[in-house]
């Protein structure tokens, strides 16, 4: 019988096990991640996690966090790289617990990211609502041709397809499902009935559509110093949505806010300014 330790390493004694797995089976799983630390490039970003100020979670509340999400990582298939998750985890554990607000999360394919951020969020104590059709990404004919890198990008009906039950399967297995609410549909269809205060909105949703049918509904209810990331900030159509003052004020009634890593990093935010949240008002 073989035995998988919480980095997904079997530590089966097997003299079948290749020389690679019975030497990882050995060591011992720290050593493990600070090597995958170092290979993946990720170490700068873990760090700067591991040693922020983070009200809701203490330093080996954040070590354990950093864990989890290496055996999610080697786990679940992810369309991200860790440190692109660590970001809005971070954020989120930055804020005061006073600040009333739910984590959202818009596509999620199989659900690594939702299982990683429902580990954070349940160490923040608040409420991650998911919102994805579960059948792939809808039926469109948006024009995506390359990303800002020049590779080749496609976006077709059904692509980054997971289903209800993997995703919740899990998000059970590796994440906290009792911290999580999702919500099944097409966003134009779900998101104009959702009304709670947002602190953190997390956007892989791939669709220039979508990306606007997001913002349109969810930036509203982001509250004042709550963050907005999308991990489609390599993708030019997207960008030009985030970049266009025109829909900001006619859509969302304000000025267009400062979007951090444009142009240059797949994974971008924006900040809603205290002042921003009563321009609406106006």
């Amino acid at each position: 019988m073989s035995v998988t330790n919480d980095l997904g390493v079997s530590s089966a004694g097997s003299a079948s096990l290749p020389l690679k797995e019975k030497i990882k089976a050995r060591v011992p799983r720290a050593l493990l991640i600070f090597y995958r630390l170092f290979r993946t490039g990720d170490i700068v970003s873990v760090c700067s996690f591991l040693w922020a100020k983070a009200p809701c979670a203490k330093f080996l509340e954040r070590w354990r966090i950093v864990k989890q999400l290496y055996r999610i990582t080697y786990n679940v298939p992810c369309g991200h790289v860790q440190s692109e998750m660590i970001a809005p985890i971070k954020a989120m554990l930055a804020l005061p617990a006073e600040r009333q607000g739910v984590v959202v999360e818009a596509g999620c394919f199989k659900g690594g990211g939702t299982a990683k951020l429902s580990v954070a969020v349940r160490c923040a104590g608040r409420e991650l609502v998911v919102f994805d059709s579960f059948e792939g990404i809808p039926d469109n004919a948006e024009p995506h041709e390359k990303n800002i890198w020049g590779g080749r990008v496609r976006f077709l009906k059904g692509d980054y397809c997971g289903a209800l039950e993997e995703v919740t399967s899990n998000v059970r297995r590796y994440g906290d499902p009792s911290v999580c609410r999702f919500v099944k549909g097409l966003f134009h269809d779900t998101m104009p009935h959702f009304s709670q205060p947002v602190i953190i909105a997390y956007l892989d949703v791939d669709l220039a559509s979508s990306t606007r049918t997001c913002l349109k509904h969810l930036w509203p209810l982001l509250v004042p110093g709550g963050i907005l990331f999308s991990q489609d900030g390599h993708l030019p159509l997207v960008l030009k949505v985030f970049d266009d003052d025109d829909f900001w004020k006619r859509e969302l009634k304000t000025s267009k806010p400062r979007i951090y890593g444009f142009g240059t990093s797949q994974l971008i935010w924006c900040r809603k300014e205290f002042d921003q949240s009563s321009l609406s008002a106006r």
